[in-house]
């Protein structure tokens, strides 16, 4: 009889210790929604500012040693004002890819890819849910719809994948607080086309 009341005792001491834990939601008993809005936007900003988006992401200008980010288009992708030569396919086939002197176009075996608008316009993020956001990231597709196509070169979903959805979730909220830029960056364009010169 003993026993049987100790194994009793055991169970109800590991089902209370779960449910303890569940209402928790993490080591620091602060789940997603707890973390103040600010907070949020605050990492967001400093994961942006180290996982290289403005490398592709922002439209730059040269500066006295080196390419500089244009402040006011920030983030909002291939700059639709910027006309670009067409390029050397031949080289592609040779093994290179090029990019735009501000890196926000690139050249491959895929074709020619822009850089997205991330800025919270409706030609950006503007009209993507925080769910949108990460299956972009999560998935690699475009616009954050599953059935939509993949994302192209040279953007690295793949590597972002492995953020937290709390990451993700902190970057996405950070990048609705920037200032909307009115950007409609160009549609993909294959690789046949490039070669058979009927880009315009």
């Amino acid at each position: 009889m003993s026993k049987t009341f100790m194994i009793m005792a055991l169970i109800t001491a590991t089902v209370a210790a779960a449910m303890i834990a569940c209402n928790s939601g993490s080591a620091s008993g602060k789940t997603d929604t707890d973390i103040p809005v600010d907070q949020k936007v605050k990492r967001g900003e400093y994961l942006v500012s180290i996982i290289g988006c403005d490398d592709c992401h922002s439209p730059k200008r040269m500066g006295a040693h080196e390419p500089e980010i244009i402040p006011e288009l920030r983030l909002s992708g291939f700059n639709k004002a910027m006309r670009l030569a067409d390029p050397d396919t031949a080289q592609v086939n040779r093994g290179w890819m090029m990019l735009a002197p501000d890196l926000t176009a690139a050249v491959g075996p895929w074709g020619m890819s822009f850089a997205a608008n991330l800025t919270p316009d409706a030609t950006g993020i503007g009209n993507w849910t925080e769910e949108n956001f990460i299956t972009a990231l999560r998935h690699g597709k475009y616009k954050g719809v599953k059935t939509n196509r993949n994302l192209l070169p040279p953007m690295p979903w793949f590597v972002y994948k492995n953020m937290t959805d709390e990451d993700l979730s902190s970057i996405f909220a950070y990048l609705k607080t920037l200032t909307p830029v009115e950007n409609v960056v160009p549609a993909p364009v294959p690789f046949s086309e490039l070669n058979n010169n009927s880009r315009k």
